[in-house]
């Protein structure tokens, strides 16, 4: 086999899942400053903001979990959309006076 083929750094590591505050012990490379204490022993510690246990693939459940804004900003995008979708059905939808058929004659038969 070859020498140092793994990694030197390769410890155990605590991440925690900053959604449900639920943390999974396993070993990784990651580099981190933060410390935990786990069962009286002192690991680095990793904050994820989403993981197995908090994403609702795997839970089950429908929640939104947005961290930078993205779902408020495209809310607002669409509703500003169907406004102006609204505000041009109802531009177009405006009733268009019209002479009626009998101004049209009259004033055919005044032009002879």
């Amino acid at each position: 086999m070859k020498k140092d083929l793994h990694p030197a750094n390769y410890r155990y590591v605590v991440f925690e899942d900053l959604n449900n505050g639920s943390t999974y012990l396993t070993r990784s490379t990651v580099a981190t400053e933060d410390k935990t204490t786990v069962d009286g022993v002192e690991y680095p510690l990793v904050k994820v903001h989403i993981s197995s246990s908090s994403h609702p693939f795997f839970t089950g459940e429908e929640r939104i979990v947005d961290i930078e804004g993205r779902v408020d900003k495209f809310k607002n995008r669409a509703e500003a959309a169907k406004k102006a979708l609204d505000a041009r059905k109802k531009s177009a939808a405006k009733v268009r006076v019209r002479k009626s058929d009998e101004d049209d004659e009259d004033e055919s038969t005044t032009d002879k």
